[in-house]
């Protein structure tokens, strides 16, 4: 555009402003002792280019009492910030003369500033132009990407090159200077160009390379420097699989080091070589399961295991399963449509889902693929679980599909889905879900008592469903605090001269959902009006079934068969809509379910990917309700919770 022939001559002149001595109104002291430079600059022009220092200047103009502005920077080098500062002020950029250390260290100071356009280009040039530089110092890149969740690209970049020659890190010359998280991330890959003995020699010369003080022979360990050895390791054993060694392999690389096994791993691994040829690898026979999850262990996944073959839980293994991640919501993104894009076609899967604060674990297994067309497809063999204590296996339900026909729910705007309304999770951040029986045979997951709730009253403090005793300003028509607010009334502009009197559940009790009645709801089908749980379909515009209908649904003759159903507990108009700092809680068990995952699954192996689900109020089974968005920063590892 011709109004673009103006813009270098802008910049140059915003550039001079930095030259300015006279109509400067802040200071900058950047760097550290001995190495600290003072920079004028211009409140006005920070503000607006930089959100970081918008909110710096914001606090420092009310306290600055007419005096000159000064703030510190003491993470940034002097060097840095005068090429950072160039770009606020005239948008230009010049790097041919860093090197790439000196662009990580831009990038480094852009991400803290706030400078995302730049952190945008940073990472694109140094991609395309610095890639040699880039590999030989891979460790920089990728612990540098990580710390940082603005470095998208350098992420990617990563992700890429482990899965793609993750050998070649193993075998450069840095490798014993590479960070434990890098590692485990290493031997994690399914592209490895070497046999797994080599794999171990790698960690093993990683983990003397840690402890420079420990003797090279094993043979001369003390007990003090096994211990130091096993500490360096213990992050890293559990993603090792021994079985694909031979016992001519494990006898003379693993049993010098033998004391860096936990006990338990090191005499099943003793039982399965002592017992195989020596050239053999027991792999076959048997898979060790290294689960690095803080949501289920290898114990869950054996008892799943016995689940999809049918078994008992006393019965006899007759087959292990591998677990391998293909997809977490955490990393990939939570949306419906994502889950699509991975999980479709893919057939013989595992939902596992946690629920916060009480250790629960929700989960469900199709064996059959996943798909976008909105259609309940048939089998006979998917289930549903719940383990009541996460760390107990033997408190737990197994609901298998009892309604074939509706055992798997697929749309693109739903996740995972078991049943009309067995296990739904859905919506476009996989942030909504329901647990109530209809396709399988048992709930997998019920309301704890109801005694102490008051339904649909709110402290007008914590914005939580009140619990225990609820106090009622007497002068207010509708003002409540709950038992914990009530001692801090006097903080909460409310007038100190209003008293509180204690109201008893009874008078809140008859607003359950059992009890509620959807005003202007009539059910389509017995043209009744709603009372108790409102069955509203998810995609027509006005279609409703009451509680007693809904199990008839399937075979309403007007009304497609392939639609789901959203569960209501509340009348619409009786609910007020949550923003982030006000997140709806669920009103059974006040917590919002977290980390979910999907397993790709053949007979000897598995894949997973997490996501989420959460609860809300209703009768007796738990209902749809928004889940707290900013519980989606669960940790990059396995299953992790």
């Amino acid at each position: 555009m011709d109004g673009d022939k103006f813009l270098p001559k802008l910049s140059q002149n915003l550039l001079k402003i930095l030259d300015d001595e006279e109509y400067y109104d802040i200071t900058i002291e950047v760097g550290n002792d001995p190495y600290v430079k003072i920079f004028r600059a211009h409140m006005v022009i920070l503000n607006y280019r930089s959100t970081y220092l918008q909110r710096i200047l914001s606090t420092s103009r009310n306290n600055n009492n007419g005096t000159l502005v000064h703030i510190k920077l003491p993470n940034i080098s002097p060097e840095i910030f005068q090429i950072i500062l160039r770009f606020i002020y005239g948008g230009m950029l010049s790097l041919e003369e860093c090197d790439s250390l000196g662009i990580i260290k831009i990038l480094t100071a852009a991400n803290e500033l706030n400078l995302q356009e730049l952190v945008n280009h940073l990472q694109l040039y140094i991609i395309k132009n610095n890639k040699n530089w880039m590999d030989q110092n891979f460790d920089l890149i990728y612990q540098t990407s990580f710390e940082n969740h603005s470095f998208l690209e350098l992420q990617k970049y990563c992700t890429d090159f482990i899965s793609r020659r993750p050998d070649k890190i193993l075998k450069s010359i840095s490798f014993s200077s590479i960070s434990e998280k890098l590692l485990v991330s290493i031997i994690q890959s399914n592209n490895l160009h070497m046999s797994e003995i080599q794999v171990w020699k790698y960690v093993i010369k990683w983990g003397l390379a840690q402890n420079p003080e420990l003797p090279s022979d094993p043979a001369t360990f003390s007990k003090e420097d096994f211990n130091v050895l096993k500490s360096t390791l213990q992050q890293l054993i559990p993603f090792f699989e021994f079985t694909k060694l031979t016992p001519k392999e494990f006898s003379e690389e693993v049993l010098p080091y033998k004391k860096v096994l936990p006990k338990e791993l090191y005499k099943d691994l003793l039982n399965i070589f002592l017992n195989s040829h020596p050239d053999s690898r027991p792999n076959d026979k048997l898979k060790i399961q290294n689960i690095d999850s803080k949501i289920i262990t290898s114990q869950h996944a054996e008892l799943i295991s016995k689940w999809i073959d049918k078994l008992d839980i006393m019965d006899k293994s007759t087959s292990l399963y591998e677990f391998k991640l293909i997809l977490r919501g955490s990393r990939d993104g939570f949306e419906s449509k994502i889950f699509h894009e991975i999980c479709d076609d893919r057939s013989c899967t595992i939902t596992i889902v946690k629920v916060k604060g009480n250790n629960q674990i929700l989960g469900g297994y199709n064996p059959i693929e996943w798909k976008s067309d909105r259609s309940y497809d048939t089998t006979k063999d998917s289930f549903i679980f719940s383990f009541k204590n996460g760390d107990d296996i033997n408190e737990h339900i197994l609901s298998r599909v009892t309604n074939e026909n509706y055992a798997i729910f697929n749309d693109h705007t739903y996740g995972p889905s078991f049943g009309g309304s067995d296990l739904i999770l859905r919506g476009n951040s996989g942030q909504s879900g329901h647990c109530i029986k209809d396709s399988y045979e048992k709930q997998i997951r019920g309301p704890p008592s109801e005694s102490v709730l008051h339904y649909g009253v709110r402290c007008d403090c914590c914005d939580y469903t009140i619990r225990g005793m609820r106090w009622k300003c007497t002068s207010c028509e509708n003002y409540d605090l709950c038992q914990n607010c009530k001692t801090k009334s006097h903080i909460h502009n409310h007038p100190d001269d209003h008293m509180f009197e204690l109201v008893p559940h009874s008078k809140s009790s008859k607003r359950a959902p059992q009890f509620a009645l959807h005003f202007g709801v009539v059910c389509d089908f017995c043209e009744s009006k709603v009372r108790g749980m409102r069955w509203k379909c998810a995609f027509c515009n006005n279609y409703d079934l009451c509680k007693d209908c809904k199990p008839k649904s399937q075979n309403i003759h007007d009304h497609p068969n392939n639609h789901a159903f959203k569960p209501i507990a509340y009348p619409t108009g009786g609910l007020r809509h949550l923003s982030l700092k006000n997140p709806a809680i669920c009103d059974y068990c006040e917590l919002a379910c977290i980390e979910s995952g999907i397993v790709l699954l053949s007979k000897y192996w598995m894949r997973i990917f997490l996501c989420n689900l959460d609860c809300s109020s209703s009768s007796s089974s738990i209902a749809i309700s928004p889940l707290n968005e900013h519980l989606l920063y669960q940790e990059k590892a396995f299953l992790e919770g």
